[in-house]
């Protein structure tokens, strides 16, 4: 079985926004990273990827963003403890709300990048630089 896990790329005027991952967090805890998270379990319902795409935005830095979402890729990987992940990246637009640190549990610091300087940080891992990366080309 696979946990089913989503994540925002947010482009506002040519910065990306990203999130410093709390040390609290099971995995990866401390870098950088795009908003996201696991995937509820609703029954029979529609959109469940997108609706939680928008959910976690709201609950973890409390913006809004706009209802299309496109599909970036899809990826998988094994946690530490040995969990199966699938990981789904969609390229959202910004809508409203101040990005901020809302759930510091999950968040330790909201931040505006640019491509060049997701791609230079020292806490940006090797998965949060390949989604920038397919997410950049799908905006052009």
């Amino acid at each position: 079985m696979f946990i089913v896990n989503v994540e925002s790329a947010v482009c506002r005027d040519d910065q990306w926004l990203v999130i410093t991952r709390s040390m609290k967090e099971e995995h990866a805890g401390g870098t950088l990273s795009l908003v996201g998270g696991k995937v509820d379990v609703e029954g029979n319902t529609l959109d469940i990827l997108e609706r939680t795409v928008k959910r976690e935005l709201y609950e973890e830095i409390g913006i809004e963003i706009k209802d299309a979402v496109t599909f970036v890729y899809s990826s998988s990987f094994v946690t530490e403890d040995g969990c199966n992940v699938i990981n789904v990246v969609f390229l959202c637009e910004y809508d409203s709300g101040t990005a901020h640190r809302k759930s510091p549990d999950e968040v330790e610091a909201v931040h505006w990048m640019t491509y060049e300087e997701i791609m230079n940080h020292p806490k940006a891992p090797p998965w949060t630089k390949e989604s920038i990366k397919r997410a950049a080309a799908a905006r052009n």
